[in-house]
């Protein structure tokens, strides 16, 4: 395979998207747009699904992108697009647990996630949570990974069921 020049990553929460996304935007040398600062405004607004679908036809109309995440108002845009999606599809018990470490971190470093919207014990604690949201887009994530994987119509889609698999494959990865 010729190194990819539009790159979606894909997973559930928690699983390592932003990570790999920015991993990947280093290492071959890509510009990469951070799916979070594209859908939510300060405050946690959700920016209105068509200027979200707007923003991602933008960026995804460049010959050269990584994405870290497709939702349900615009997920077949980077599809369409997409030289190879990187899936993260691994057990719950390790994307949870990533995610359940993240968020402890981040409830006590106060780290800006995006737009200078921070968690906080009250976001964590909601019926919005994002470890309520990992619980309720497990499954769906997981099956539409393995749905993509199996279209012969799809980009090519790489699952990794592990961290290790997914570091065995960075440590193949060519540079250029």
């Amino acid at each position: 395979m010729t190194t990819p020049s539009r790159i979606l990553v894909y997973g559930v929460y928690g699983a390592g998207k932003s990570t790999l996304a920015a991993h990947l935007a280093e290492r071959l040398k890509l510009p990469w747009y951070p799916v979070d600062d594209l859908l939510w405004q300060p405050g946690w607004v959700e920016v209105p699904v068509a200027l979200q679908r707007r923003r991602i036809e933008e960026i995804c109309r460049r010959d050269r992108w990584i994405l870290d995440g497709a939702y349900h108002g615009w997920r077949d845009v980077p599809l369409a697009r997409a030289d190879l999606v990187v899936g993260l599809d691994y057990p719950r018990w390790c994307s949870f647990g990533r995610l359940l470490r993240r968020t402890a971190q981040r409830l006590v470093t106060g780290e800006e996630i995006c737009n200078g919207n921070r968690e906080s014990l009250g976001s964590v604690l909601s019926r919005d949570s994002i470890l309520v949201w990992h619980v309720t887009a497990f499954g769906r994530a997981r099956r539409r990974m393995r749905v993509w994987q199996a279209d012969p119509s799809a980009p090519p889609v790489l699952l990794f069921r592990s961290p290790a698999a997914l570091d065995r494959w960075l440590a193949r990865l060519s540079g250029g």
